[in-house]
C-alpha cells in the first residue's frame, strides 16, 4: 500500500517584516510575513563565506540580495526593516533592500539597550 505525501504548500505575503541581526561575526537576515512566520532566511555564512569575510558589508549585500530574491518570488511587496546588533553589515543589508524593489515602510533599531541590569563583559584589548 503506497502512501503519498501532502504537497507542501508555498507560503505567500503581500508585507512583511526583514529582521537584520548584524554581530561582529556574522550578518543573519529573516524574512517574516506579518505574523512573524519565516518566509525566508540568509546569512553571509549561507552565501558562501567563511571567518572573518563573514563580517564584511559585502558578505551582508549579498546575502540580503539573495533574501530579497527568495522573499519576492513569496510575493512580498512592502516590508518593515527591524535591525539588532553592532556589526557593520547593517547599513549595506538595508541598501541592498532598498535597491531590489521591495518598498521599505519603515526602518527601526531593536538592539537591547541595558537599563544597568548584569554587569558587562571585559574591555576588549586590541
Amino acid at each position: 500500500m503506497a502512501t503519498y505525501k501532502k504537497k507542501k504548500q508555498r507560503k505567500t505575503a503581500r508585507s512583511g517584516i526583514v529582521f537584520i541581526n548584524a554581530t561582529f561575526n556574522n550578518t543573519i537576515i529573516t524574512i517574516t510575513d506579518e505574523r512573524g512566520e519565516a518566509l525566508c532566511w540568509e546569512s553571509s555564512g549561507s552565501v558562501g563565506y567563511k571567518g572573518s569575510r563573514k563580517a564584511t558589508p559585502f558578505a551582508a549585500q549579498l546575502a540580503m540580495e539573495r533574501a530579497s530574491e527568495k522573499a519576492a518570488k513569496a510575493g512580498l511587496k512592502d516590508a518593515e526593516v527591524r535591525v539588532k546588533g553592532p556589526g557593520s553589515g547593517r547599513e549595506s543589508a538595508i541598501r541592498s533592500l532598498v535597491h531590489s524593489g521591495i518598498n521599505v515602510k519603515a526602518i527601526t533599531d531593536v538592539t537591547p539597550l541595558p537599563h544597568n541590569g548584569c554587569r558587562p563583559r571585559k574591555k576588549r584589548r586590541v
